[in-house]
């Protein structure tokens, strides 16, 4: 008695050939199957489909590509994978992608290695290229103008003000104006910016929204503000805010309030505070950004901005899925991502 079950394959699976033997069909049945093509049975698609999962075979997209059918693989390209919100953001996005049929190709984009790197993602034909991070902004506007020659989807998300970009961004500037004015609220005149000026580029959002904080309450920057990031190198988050939050207590005047340009910079400057004998955030208030789980395990807790990453994952996902095949905009699509003041128990009334 025969069943169209197959069997268990006696030898290695390496062709649609192959596989079509092993299932006891023609060739081309099983391409039509594995196309999607319509008209076929629904005992023979089950066939086929059971097939696969018994003996994992995988068609070769490139193969399938070839022949009309989309790779259905995302391109991803990171600024690197030292810097915890992005390895976040990317997690998230790879998620959301692969739960809708997607595959993701990562590769880090190191400056001067762009065009190796989307060269790679057009030869192996992915739908769409999306670059997570901050980058050399002459190379990425290349790389873009290069993708959209080709007729390839692309989306930038974090870097804000790219020329041709599509962009999904998280609003900085209102994030930062958001500490500032908690601060202001609690009666601090006196900043101690920490990282602000030796950050990347996305620096220029955080102090424009510093600035406009300010402003709105009649305030001078350079009156209020002060750096020293110049004395140091930045070579460990957690070190660099620890030493210049000892430059800053060397100081005739201590500022009231310390501004961390991230979450790891304030928490080294915390542990430099409290070593000094400092209450936080009896005698000194202290801010981070990026909300990272850490925050929750200091004492006290600290106060910094979220990202909202999985709001600026899922959106950025959204637009890229739903453009997918259709023709390029012209004019390049950006949204802006709002942040959100998480208040701890690092940041009191500023102490006079």
């Amino acid at each position: 008695m025969s069943s169209s079950r197959p069997s268990t394959p006696s030898s290695v699976i390496r062709s649609t050939a192959d596989f079509a033997r092993h299932v006891g069909l023609a060739r081309t049945t099983v391409s039509r199957v594995l196309n999607g093509q319509p008209g076929l049975k629904p005992k023979t698609i089950e066939r086929v489909q059971r097939a696969l999962a018994e003996t994992g075979f995988a068609p070769n997209a490139h193969a399938m590509h070839l022949k009309g059918k989309r790779t259905s693989m995302i391109g991803i390209c990171m600024e690197d994978l030292a810097t915890p919100p992005g390895v976040r953001k990317l997690a998230a996005l790879q998620r959301v992608l692969r739960a809708r049929g997607f595959a993701s190709l990562i590769e880090v984009f190191p400056p001067g290695a762009g065009r190796e790197v989307i060269r790679h993602f057009l030869s192996l034909r992915v739908e769409a290229v999306v670059f997570i991070g901050h980058f050399v902004q002459e190379e990425v506007e290349a790389r873009i103008a290069e993708l959209t020659a080709q007729g390839t989807l692309h989306l930038v998300i974090d870097q804000f003000g790219l020329r041709g970009a599509n962009t999904v961004s998280l609003d900085r500037a209102a994030g930062m104006a958001a500490v500032m004015g908690h601060l202001l609220d609690l009666g601090h005149r006196s900043f101690a910016l920490l990282g602000q000026s030796k950050a990347p580029v996305s620096r220029y959002d955080r102090l424009t929204g510093i600035r406009a904080a300010l402003e709105s309450r009649g305030l001078d920057f350079d009156a209020c503000t002060r750096s020293l990031d110049h004395l140091h190198e930045r070579r460990n988050d957690f070190q660099y805010g620890w030493d210049l939050a000892k430059r800053f207590l060397a100081l005739p005047a201590r500022p009231t309030a310390f501004v961390g340009y991230n979450d790891e910079i304030a928490i080294g400057a915390l542990r430099c505070l409290q070593d000094a004998g400092l209450r936080v955030p009896r005698d000194v208030s202290l801010t981070g950004f990026n909300h990272q789980d850490i925050c929750l395990m200091t004492e006290p807790t600290l106060t910094t901005v979220d990202q909202n990453i999985e709001t600026t994952v899922t959106t950025a996902a959204d637009w890229i899925l739903a453009h997918l095949g259709q023709p390029l905009r012209p004019k390049p699509f950006v949204r802006t991502i709002e942040p959100r003041l998480v208040v701890g128990r690092s940041t009191g009334p500023a102490k006079v």
